[in-house]
């Protein structure tokens, strides 16, 4: 007679955990903030240093390095460790035999992330949350999950060359945009009368330039000094264009992609750091080669044009191409620096980061919405671009500590808890049991 016992479905409690998707992790969450704090604490200026935050001496070399190493490749690394993280939790409950349920439970964590991202977004004033459209993506990576590594790598090419050539299209539309408005105020100078197409163009300009304008960005400063119902009312529009805009424009292209090549490379051993010294040096070294000469040109041209819309609309033509590669440089590096074995301690303070990814993640927003919002010290619009790393670094030393600490004694953290109770069903193991001390020896 067969066992008709069902299988023992819950939640990995960290043996079976891998050390190197755990550092990596942890370094992509920092790289994240170092991201995102100009979010955080300027308006309008996220792309573009001279909206916001300065522009020139230190402004100007934090917004060229975070451009070169950072911008999209920590997103892009985000992503594909979302990928590889859906996939490893679907294939465990399928070795448990847990059948259908597997696909329950997978919908359902998914489920779940997405109202976590709403409310993050809406609730914890972070408009550049990225959860939701996680979800959203993790919902298609489920139909990839057997497709063949190189079958993977071939979608997700596929997928960046369509988003490449929607970005040359939109260039194309920007060009004519910029000479549109450039003809019209010769025809105004001239004292000629606009064509429909042309009006159109220097209202649109009009526009913009009034919401860059510094009483524009006075303005946008003073409702983030309200109080936390009046910053919410006034985040509310912006979070629902990038919740509506978002998953078709860039998320299918710039995720999902990702998500593709992180379980195309897991499947092959890379980011287990079970490959060779030299292969991830190789991969360092060449990724950060094709990667930086593409950021560096992009770069350049923008600054060779003054930060203008065009230069900006132009570095997006090969913008997915340059994080790429550098997202497969730093893979390469973050590989070699868990297969050293070198600073322990800090690498196990950094997999504790990564363990809490999520928890960290909100907390971000948490603490920033304290720091520059008018629930707390309403500090946003007042620090410049580089002073903006101080906060970065503090909340990094902060959550080096904290995280470790927390995992000692708990096996999850609190974010992580409720999301993995929330997908079984079913409350899962949270506080680790106290370890008795050794009885003293009879002397």
């Amino acid at each position: 007679m067969q066992d008709q016992t069902p299988p023992k479905i819950a939640a990995t409690l960290g043996m079976e955990r891998i050390q190197s998707l755990d550092v990596m992790r942890g370094f992509v969450l920092f790289g994240i903030l170092l991201m995102n704090i100009n979010g955080f604490g300027l308006a309008k200026a996220y792309s573009d240093p001279t909206v916001a935050g300065g522009s020139t001496g230190y402004n100007l070399y934090t917004w060229i390095t975070t451009n070169m190493f950072f911008e999209g490749t920590m997103r892009a690394l985000f992503s594909l460790l979302f990928g590889v993280g859906m996939y490893i939790f679907l294939d465990r409950l399928l070795k448990k035999d847990a059948g259908i349920k597997a696909a329950d439970i997978y919908f359902r964590r998914l489920m779940y992330l997405l109202v976590f991202g709403l409310i993050h977004g809406y609730l914890l004033l972070w408009v550049g949350e990225i959860l939701y459209q996680y979800a959203l993506m993790g919902f298609l990576v489920y139909s990839f999950r057997q497709m063949a590594p190189k079958r993977l790598i071939a979608v997700a090419i596929l997928l960046i060359s369509i988003g490449t050539f929607w970005n040359y299209v939109d260039y194309k539309d920007t060009k004519k945009f910029v000479a549109n408005v450039e003809e019209a105020a010769v025809y105004k100078a001239e004292g000629k009368e606009l064509t429909k197409e042309l009006e159109g163009a220097s209202e649109r300009w009009e526009k913009r330039e009034k919401d860059r304008s510094q009483e524009a960005i006075a303005e946008h400063n003073a409702e983030m000094h309200k109080g936390y119902f009046s910053v919410v009312a006034f985040l509310a529009p912006t979070n629902f264009e990038f919740d509506t805009i978002w998953p078709y424009r860039d998320d299918v292209w710039d995720v999902l992609s990702m998500m593709l090549i992180g379980i195309a490379l897991f499947r092959w051993n890379v980011l287990s750091g079970e490959k060779s010294f030299g292969f991830y040096g190789t991969m360092a070294l060449i990724g950060y080669a094709l990667g930086l000469a593409i950021n560096y040109y992009e770069t350049k041209s923008i600054l060779d044009a003054d930060f203008s819309l065009l230069s900006f609309s132009k570095s997006n033509i090969t913008y997915f191409w340059g994080r790429l590669f550098i997202s497969f440089g730093h893979v390469g590096a973050i590989m070699l620096f868990c297969k050293s074995g070198i600073l322990a301690g800090f690498q196990h303070s950094m997999a504790a980061v990564g363990k809490m990814a999520l928890t960290n993640y909100m907390m971000h927003s948490v603490i920033c919405m304290i720091i520059f919002t008018g629930v707390g010290f309403g500090m946003f619009g007042k620090l410049q671009r580089y002073e903006l790393l101080y906060v970065v670094f503090s909340i990094w030393i902060f959550q080096l500590i904290l995280s470790p600490i927390w995992l000692k004694y708990f096996y999850f953290g609190p974010m992580e808890w409720l999301w993995r109770s929330l997908s079984y069903q079913k409350r899962q193991l949270f506080k680790r049991p106290k370890i008795a001390p050794p009885s003293l020896a009879v002397q």
